[in-house]
């Protein structure tokens, strides 16, 4: 086993930093200027490049680039949402993809998901739609992406805005694009156990330049400095001593740090062999367990960025999750809920303005589902190493 993992068998995740990324780190301390500045901004610029998309707005998580991304969206001149507008969502995501939905006065429509796929259901989309529908929200699972084909095809057909929660698929790619991209708006996390790393940290991805100006003026406190050229959500006065703390939105302070940026510019330079190695790892992965009834695994579609292997114990095959559970645990191999479960099902759905259309499979992800690792280092070892230590359940 390489010596990147930790001490356990299989971990969930592991670092990807090396001497470059602890060379950045340090050139910023050696700075003394460790607020955003030329890093952040040099990473902005390097990826909407990698992606193909005109602006890249970095923020301190993938949490907050949903919550800004959302913000942007009510304060839009042309056809802004409205508190009490219906979104459509997958019952199963993390936790702050419906967060700042609910913040916002949104009405959620929960949609049941494909539970080969573990993405939403796109056969169920369109009997989720109402008059009040403003927006789908497509989230790709754990690198697999969304059935994109469908999902446009649906929000071209309804007028609907999409809106991509991308935090834990980047790279991934459907119909030769990237996920993230399909989207009026894409977001990111470069949390430590995703395909690149700054610590902490997240990206907003669009083509629209007034959203790319809310965004940068919501992150940051809701003022106007730092604004591009030409930015139409204000006008410009002629005193520089207001310019400087001029108020426009009701904004956050989620801004990211020097060192965040810095580091995001070596791991970008490394995301295509991460990815290549990931792959690598998961094609193992389902030729080890293509054939063993005892589990759903997930089903690849387009070219997933595998973030980790999701197993759900077949109702079917007479296994009881918790003897597997079990066993992970007696063989030091950790295991973790499939993203955040069925959303459906946690305390807090109270405090939500909801309906379900359906979740039948997103009880049964939630119920007997579980993941365990990928890492960017090759680990087909410990893949025979899972196999092994199951086969006697």
């Amino acid at each position: 086993m390489s010596d990147v993992l930790a001490a356990l068998r299989l971990p969930l995740t592991s670092s990807t930093f090396g001497q470059q990324e602890k060379d950045a780190v340090t050139a910023v301390m050696e700075s003394d200027m460790f607020t955003m500045g030329r890093h952040v901004s040099e990473f902005e610029a390097e990826f909407a490049s990698f992606f193909g998309r005109r602006h890249a707005v970095m923020v301190n998580s993938g949490s907050s680039a949903n919550l800004v991304a959302v913000a942007a969206l009510f304060y839009r001149k042309d056809l802004p949402l409205m508190p009490g507008d219906e979104v459509i969502v997958p019952c199963i995501s993390w936790a702050t993809t419906f967060y700042p939905l609910q913040q916002y006065g949104l009405k959620l429509r929960f949609v049941d998901i494909d539970i080969n796929t573990l993405n939403i259901d796109v056969e169920q989309i369109e009997r989720a739609i109402t008059p009040k529908t403003r927006m789908i929200v497509a989230v790709s699972i754990l690198g697999n992406p969304c059935r994109f084909d469908k999902i446009t095809q649906i929000c071209q057909k309804y007028n609907l805005i999409l809106f991509e929660d991308n935090c834990e698929s980047m790279g991934a790619v459907y119909d030769g694009r990237y996920t993230g991209t399909f989207g009026l708006v894409g977001t990111f996390s470069t949390f430590f156990s995703h395909h690149i790393s700054t610590m902490e940290g997240g990206l907003i991805l669009t083509d629209d330049f007034e959203i790319d100006c809310l965004c940068r003026s919501i992150r940051n406190h809701g003022w106007c400095r730092g604004q591009p050229v030409g930015s139409p959500i204000f006008e410009k006065k002629d005193s520089d001593f207001y310019e400087a703390y001029r108020f426009i939105l009701p904004g956050y302070n989620v801004r990211p740090m020097e060192i965040q940026g810095a580091v995001g510019k070596v791991q970008l330079k490394k995301l295509d062999a991460f990815l290549r190695t990931r792959r690598g790892n998961a094609a193992h992965f389902v030729n080890t367990f293509k054939h063993d009834k005892r589990f759903i695994i997930q089903q690849e579609t387009g070219q997933s960025s595998w973030f980790c292997f999701t197993m759900i114990v077949n109702p079917d095959a007479g296994t009881d999750r918790d003897a597997v559970l079990s066993t992970l645990k007696k063989s030091n191999i950790e295991y973790r809920i499939i993203t955040g479960g069925n959303m459906l099902r946690h305390d807090v759905i109270k405090y939500f303005d909801y309906e379900v259309v359906s979740s039948k499979q997103a009880d049964i992800a939630h119920d007997r589902g579980f993941f365990v690792g990928n890492h960017p280092v090759d680990i087909r070892d410990e893949i025979d190493y899972l196999y092994k230590s199951l086969k006697g359940i």
